[in-house]
């Protein structure tokens, strides 16, 4: 596959649209079957609020996969995806009824040599920011 976004046509300071994630306990069960990560954290509540979480929380590396599927699908091509890093600065509450949602958008912040531009990405939970230095290189067409 190729990028079908082209670098022709994104500046610096172009908005890539939000989009909203839904997460329910059900994503994180089936992502901690994927991962092997099945600290009780993550599908407990009771064991969450015993360790003074507010309730249940979804995975860090959940949370940053979502801000890759955001750029990979913006771009039109997983593998356009170069190098892609975030931090995490709080977590993102999944309660039982409902769920969560995590809404993510991003800025082309550069433009590179190699038809490669940086994007960065925000990621907000219940209006808080769940990740920071979220940026990905990506090759487009």
């Amino acid at each position: 596959m190729t990028a079908k976004v082209r670098y022709d046509d994104v500046e610096v300071g172009t908005e890539i649209p939000a989009r909203t994630f839904e997460i329910d306990r059900l994503n994180l069960v089936m992502y901690a079957g994927a991962s092997g990560d099945f600290n009780p954290i993550h599908w407990r509540e009771s064991f969450a609020t015993a360790v003074g979480l507010p309730d249940v929380i979804a995975h860090g590396m959940y949370t940053m996969a979502q801000g890759g599927r955001f750029v990979s699908d913006w771009a039109g091509d997983p593998g356009a995806v170069l190098d892609y890093g975030v931090r995490f600065s709080a977590p993102v509450v999944v309660p039982d009824e409902g769920g969560a949602q995590l809404e993510i958008s991003g800025k082309v912040e550069e433009k590179r040599d190699g038809n490669t531009v940086v994007v960065a990405l925000t990621a907000r939970s219940l209006g808080q920011k769940v990740l920071t230095r979220a940026k990905a290189v990506v090759r487009l067409a």
